[in-house]
């Protein structure tokens, strides 16, 4: 298997740290189901590595990622059809396909919240939907003020998507359904008061302090490390992530196959009749609701 060049390996044999970096800065750094399995390979080579205890998690050119790249909505899914016993159909996957699919989408996700080793992201520009999720699940977060995080992918596909455990955990209810419930973008500096991220910084200092956080983790022993890890799962299993290795791709399976109502937004549709730029603009527009001018 070839690799994938939109992704980065680096290890640092002397401070015991790899590095994986997404390469994709045409499109901020979205990702599609290559990049996600070039970068299961790249945990999987550091999980076996007694030599490495620690994964720095970026993105090329100052932003994290964007998330799962939406320019071919149905791609992640295989061609149309495909899995459906009518190979030149072109509607939407069916229902068993969306499991199929969506439950080795969420084992990429669960692998990496219990990974064995530190994890640590350095996370600057944009963090929306997949990307929002990875920085959510690394155990070091470092974020710049300025970074745009968020779900927006909500607006299309609705509040019901996978994670709903780690967002009720990581971000509180509160601030989970705020943010699920309207597909807000917002400044991490804006939230930085509820200790969300492990650091928020200035964006001139983002690269330094995530390197800071990986080599201060790289310094601890490794196997009490692992075990730590395994702990802390175990903890969070029991306390908050019950049903969640089942409950994340059903929700997400059967989320991104809804009806939509006259007057309400079909990102898909208009999709494939504007194109993606304009679809997202169109959303964003849709969207919108201006604040009330009040005294």
């Amino acid at each position: 298997m070839t690799s994938d060049d939109r992704v980065r390996f680096d290890v640092d044999p002397d401070g015991r740290i790899a590095t994986i970096t997404l390469d994709n800065p045409e499109r901020r750094n979205a990702y599609d189901a290559a990049m996600r399995d070039e970068i299961a390979r790249h945990l999987d080579r550091v999980a076996e590595d007694d030599d490495v205890t620690v994964v720095l998690l970026r993105g090329a050119e100052g932003v994290f990622s964007t998330g799962a790249d939406m320019n071919n909505a149905y791609g992640w899914y295989g061609k149309p059809g495909e899995g459906s016993g009518d190979e030149t159909s072109a509607r939407r996957p069916s229902q068993r396909r969306r499991l199929t699919v969506d439950r080795k989408s969420f084992g990429f996700y669960h692998n990496l919240l219990g990974f064995p080793k530190v994890t640590v992201g350095e996370i600057g520009g944009y963090a929306l939907g997949g990307g929002f999720e990875m920085a959510l699940m690394t155990d070091i977060s470092v974020i710049a003020r300025d970074t745009r995080i968020g779900m927006p992918a909500t607006r299309f596909l609705g509040p019901a998507l996978g994670s709903l455990h780690m967002f009720f955990h990581r971000l509180g209810p509160v601030l989970a359904r705020r943010m699920l419930l309207t597909g807000d973008v917002i400044e991490a500096g804006a939230i930085e008061h509820l200790g969300v991220f492990t650091e928020t910084c200035a964006p001139s200092a983002l690269t330094a302090r995530a390197r800071f956080w990986a080599e201060k983790a790289a310094k601890m022993p490794a196997d009490g490390v692992v075990i730590a890890k395994e702990a802390f799962r175990l903890v969070e299993q029991s306390q908050a992530y019950q049903g969640e290795e089942v409950a994340s791709y059903l929700f997400h399976a059967y989320g991104t196959n809804l009806q939509f109502a006259d007057g309400e937004f079909n990102f898909v549709k208009t999709r494939a009749q504007h194109g993606t730029r304009e679809a997202f603009r169109l959303r964003d527009e849709h969207f919108h609701v201006p604040e009330p001018d009040v005294p």
